[in-house]
């Protein structure tokens, strides 16, 4: 298990403007995500170093996006003024988890502009809905060479995710410690659930996004 990627939901400025604010703050250049067809959303997305990567997303004017937990969550966050959405764990096997929450993984893929469609599994996000300190779990089926930190450099990438929430119930969520990976995360208080902010080393120093 790892930290696979961060989602980040555009708000009332939309999808390209928020695109663009956070390629400043961060010193880099976002790529065209393409569409997520079951979902009702797309997104943009950076690599970054260490196997992981940053999507901005919003949501689509589209049946699936009000169906769809993954497009209600964004659609939610997105009429919330935006702001960091989820953070999102990788398993090699996602039968474990499925067995430990009894209930089955839904099918997930995006289209990219130039064609090739990524798909994987993920579980969790009606939980995320619940509490949002809670990441959701994703077992990638297209290739490595496909994931979407790919061709990412040194920097920018992630130094700490700071959560709000009950650390014992997401320790138990996740079936083991949170700081097993290589990211650290701390826990804050205030008086809304999730993931608050992220620090991240760029080319131009240290940057906190909150």
């Amino acid at each position: 298990m790892r930290l696979d990627h961060i989602s980040y939901a555009a708000g009332q400025e939309g999808l390209a403007a928020a695109v663009q604010r956070m390629g400043a703050l961060l010193g880099a250049t976002f790529r065209d995500g393409g569409l997520h067809p079951r979902f009702g959303t797309r997104n943009f997305v950076l690599p970054l170093a260490g196997g992981v990567y940053l999507e901005v997303v919003a949501a689509l004017e589209h049946p699936a996006s009000d169906k769809a937990p993954f497009g209600r969550a964004v659609k939610a966050r997105s009429e919330l003024g935006g702001g960091w959405l989820a953070w999102v764990v990788a398993v090699d096997d996602i039968g474990p988890v499925e067995r430990r929450l009894g209930r089955t993984a839904v099918l997930g893929h995006r289209i990219r502009p130039d064609g090739v469609e990524l798909a994987w599994r993920q579980i969790g996000v009606l939980d995320l809905l619940d509490d949002p300190a809670l990441p959701f779990f994703v077992q990638w089926e297209s290739p490595t060479s496909q994931h979407p930190s790919e061709g990412a450099d040194l920097l920018p990438r992630i130094a700490e995710v700071e959560i709000c929430g009950s650390r014992t119930e997401v320790v138990t969520w996740l079936g083991e410690p949170v700081d097993k990976g290589d990211v650290a995360v701390s826990w804050v208080d205030g008086q809304d659930a999730g993931l608050v902010a992220v620090q991240f080393y760029t080319g131009h120093g240290p940057v906190r996004v909150d």
